[in-house]
């Protein structure tokens, strides 16, 4: 009877390439694995077809799906590697970490994200409470004594970029015994006691079913006090005895490679992990095969890069590793020969590189067979018949609702939006378009969106049935602005059974709102609605009475809302009047009549903020109900008014307003006049003002108001010729003429 412990290093290519070459040279009857041992039955999935890294297990409490952890796994994981070649082999394996039945069960807050190579990722509220194992990471501890000022680059020297098949564990082991009576006793914790001694519990219940040649793959960390032969288990016992525990469910869910590195404060993560798969699947010429791919990537993105930069690269990279006296070039080498030879200096290229290789984007993928929560099986049954792929990389859906795929993939998209599924969400699109039949949204897929799916189910078995169960939520709990946003969410996912009684409690809850704020919010959402629902084949007839009860209430409360307001609420008033008005514009003719009606008499009134009178002057040009603009601009800016009453007119008449300037020339005068008049006092306080409206207008537009103000006749004689100081333009002129000329002595 033996036992063997390999202690690895969590996701290292070198650690898992000994540990396979250490396994098959033991040929052991039982392996035992670092993680959750209730996640056992999960192991038969290890070898079925569509189960590609990196993936994670995914533990939560059914009752609470926020209390969840993940212990994630790559290609190039040990852990994974020796999951493998139990299974193919028919050997017993099992995991020998403490359940997370117990590890959830005590979790009460956000997980130090430090330096303990084994712990699960958590997310979720709900999280470990005990300190961290090491006070002081033991890798750096090495890492100094070997003369290394980088802990990752002495693991990188000493195991990863191994390409010989030497057992390094021994020596790992012998390692970490000595650090673990150095940073004794603070380095270790009652959690982490606990840990411990169930894996020595698993370790003899192998033995005791009569395993000859047990072999325990761990971290590196715990190997020492798992070697044999162990201290009494009653000690172990009393530990472990009165251990929490809570119901749990584990599944097997994709993660990414981007979540694996360290950057994103994954205890156990690594710097590189695209860097470590190709060094997992790439047997010879790492260093030219790997330059190859940068090449490659760097020519996706239009940069000159040919087959004597990648040669010139490689032969940096191995001589730098050669005058370090480097076994083997490393990331740091290859990355500075990217630097310097591929990218030519350029930052931004090699920042490229890093995201897009070195950390990577793969996303692993799972059996459709593997357990899960029913919403999650019929989620992944729509997205593969509507071609929508889980992906790690950002991708841009642009949606033609006319046809028959994209306005299922919208009606999909609103759903989840619904169940506050942020995997997809709208964007901007890059094609200008005003039609109504198009939608761009973008997805980003992320590991914790597993976890959002399992909060999800609570509404229900299917996308639909949730969604629809999410707005009957919305229905008894919701305000009237989250109401009218729940109809025109109802309408583009096509969720009838929920939109009638939505329907109604709008109406009841709008009928008892007197705050004609709330019914401003409220209105555009149910106007875009009922506008553009019937490009999905929406019945919306319904919508349309409400909206005109929610229109003649607005329109009975606003004379009263406006009144009075200072400059902060001036500005969110004059918000909601152009967001109703852009909404009434898709409303019937008769409502917006009615919405103009009661604009019209505003403008004369002295109790309205300057920046909401502006807008409504302008509001009026625009609807063609008003003749006297020029007027009233020249009102507003006359002598007995003050500048800042002046600065607020001016920015709520021409905000957005450029074409105004360009084709009125009587309303560009006014304006012109109106500064050149500002004494210098006036003119730097009023700067910053101008400066904000005309910042909403774009470059060119700026420039053509510039063109037609600059060729007015009447600004020829502005500056009388007795008034230019010949002395002050005297080296002006000499230096323009010095450059018409075309004279460089």
């Amino acid at each position: 009877m033996t036992v063997e412990v390999f202690g690895i290093r969590h996701h290292g290519p070198g650690s898992a390439r000994s540990l396979v070459a250490a396994l098959s040279e033991y040929q052991p009857d039982a392996v035992l694995i670092e993680g959750p041992a209730d996640a056992d039955p999960l192991l038969r999935w290890v070898l079925a077809d569509g189960m590609t890294p990196p993936l994670a297990l995914l533990a939560y409490a059914p009752d609470r799906p926020q209390t969840a952890a993940f212990w994630p796994y790559a290609a190039f994981s040990p852990e994974w590697q020796a999951m493998i070649y139990a299974m193919q082999r028919d050997i017993e394996v099992g995991f020998c970490d403490l359940p997370a039945a117990s590890t959830l069960a005590r979790w009460s807050r956000r997980p130090s994200q430090d330096d303990d190579l084994d712990e699960p990722e958590a997310v979720a509220d709900e999280t470990p409470s005990a300190p961290p194992l090491e006070q002081h990471d033991p890798l750096a501890i090495l890492a100094e004594v070997a003369g290394y000022d980088d802990p990752e680059r002495w693991w990188d020297d000493l195991v990863e970029s191994r390409l010989d098949s030497s057992s390094p564990f021994p020596m790992i082991t012998d390692a970490m015994a000595e650090l673990r009576m150095i940073m004794a006793p603070g380095s270790h914790d009652h959690r982490e006691a606990r840990r411990e001694a169930f894996m020595r519990q698993k370790l003899r219940e192998a033995l005791k079913r009569g395993r000859k040649r047990v072999a325990v793959v761990c971290g590196a960390w715990h190997a020492p006090v798992l070697r044999w032969p162990l201290p009494p288990a009653a000690a172990d016992a009393r530990t472990l005895r009165g251990a929490p525990r809570r119901k749990i469910t584990v599944t097997w869910v994709p993660w990414t490679h981007q979540r694996l590195a360290s950057a994103t404060g994954y205890g156990a993560g690594v710097a590189s992990p695209g860097w470590y798969h190709h060094l997992w699947v790439t047997r010879d010429q790492p260093i030219v095969r790997w330059l190859t791919k940068v090449a490659q990537a760097l020519r996706t993105r239009d940069l000159p890069v040919s087959s004597a930069h990648v040669i010139e690269a490689v032969r940096l990279a191995e001589t730098l590793a050669s005058l370090r006296g480097r076994p083997l070039a490393g990331l740091a080498e290859v990355t500075e020969a990217t630097r310097a030879v591929l990218c030519d200096g350029d930052e931004l290229s090699v920042r490229y590189v890093t995201d897009h290789l070195v950390v990577g984007q793969a996303l692993g993928s799972v059996n459709d067979g593997v357990p899960t929560v029913p919403l999650e099986a019929d989620l992944t049954r729509i997205c593969r018949t509507l071609r929508v792929r889980r992906e790690a990389q950002v991708r841009v859906h642009d949606l033609d609702l006319r046809r028959p795929i994209d306005q299922a993939r919208s009606q999909l998209f609103h759903r989840l939006r619904l169940l506050k599924l942020q995997w997809i969400a709208p964007a901007e699109s890059a094609v200008q378009s005003q039609g109504t039949f198009r939608e761009t949204w973008q997805s980003l897929w992320q590991p914790e969106y597993s976890v959002a799916i399992v909060e999800a189910s609570v509404w229900g078995t299917t996308v639909e049935s949730a969604a629809t169960a999410r707005v009957h939520q919305i229905i008894e709990e919701g305000s009237l602005v989250e109401l009218t946003q729940a109809v025109e969410r109802c309408l583009l996912a096509d969720l009838p059974r929920a939109l009638d009684n939505l329907l109604a409690t709008l109406a009841d809850k709008a009928a008892l709102d007197a705050d004609v704020v709330h019914l401003m919010d409220a209105l555009p959402a149910l106007a875009r609605a009922e506008r553009y629902g019937d490009v999905r084949q929406t019945d919306t007839t319904a919508l349309h009475k409400v909206s005109e009860v929610l229109v003649v209430r607005i329109c009975a409360g606003l004379r009263q809302a406006v009144a009075t307001l200072d400059a902060a609420n001036a500005a969110t008033m004059r918000r909601r009047i152009d967001e109703v008005n852009a909404a009434i514009s898709l409303l019937a003719e008769s409502v917006k009549e009615r919405w103009l009606d009661t604009l019209a008499p505003l403008i004369d009134r002295t109790d309205v903020h300057g920046l909401l009178l502006g807008r409504i002057v302008r509001l009026l040009l625009d609807a063609k109900r008003l003749d006297d603009a020029p007027v009233r601009l020249q009102r507003a800016l006359s002598a007995g008014v003050s500048a800042a009453d002046k600065a607020a007119w001016v920015d709520g008449f021409f905000a957005d307003g450029a074409l105004l300037l360009i084709h009125d020339a009587e309303l560009r005068s006014l304006l012109d006049e109106w500064v050149c008049q500002l004494d210098d006092a006036q003119f730097t306080d009023m700067l910053p003002l101008l400066r904000r409206t005309f910042g909403t207008f774009a470059a060119a537009e700026r420039q053509a108001i510039a063109e037609r103000i600059s060729v007015r006749p009447q600004n020829l004689d502005r500056q009388r010729p007795e008034e230019i100081d010949l002395e002050l333009v005297a080296a002006a002129l000499a230096t323009v003429d010095l450059i018409l000329a075309g004279r460089h002595d």
